[in-house]
């Protein structure tokens, strides 16, 4: 006799495995790319105005480095 147990705890059913869809891309995307270069110390560094100006051209911002004082911007977009 089981002891404040009224229910044993019932086995839950497997559910089936989903795998997710897998999606291929067939056509080539080209890149095009962009490094902008300002230096630190006697330009200012690119403005959001600036870069909303990139942006309605398709330029998209992937990077940011500032070696010796100079920062490049890396910006990318398709090819038409």
């Amino acid at each position: 006799m089981l002891i404040g147990l009224t229910n044993p705890p019932q086995p839950q059913p497997q559910l089936p495995h989903v795998q997710p869809p897998m999606i291929y891309v067939y056509e080539r995307q080209e890149w095009e790319y962009r490094v902008v270069v300002r230096d630190v110390a006697e330009k200012e560094l690119l403005s959001e105005r600036e870069l909303n100006e990139l942006g309605t051209t398709g330029w998209e911002l992937v990077g940011v480095i500032a070696p010796s004082g100079k920062a490049h911007f890396y910006f990318k977009r398709l090819t038409k």
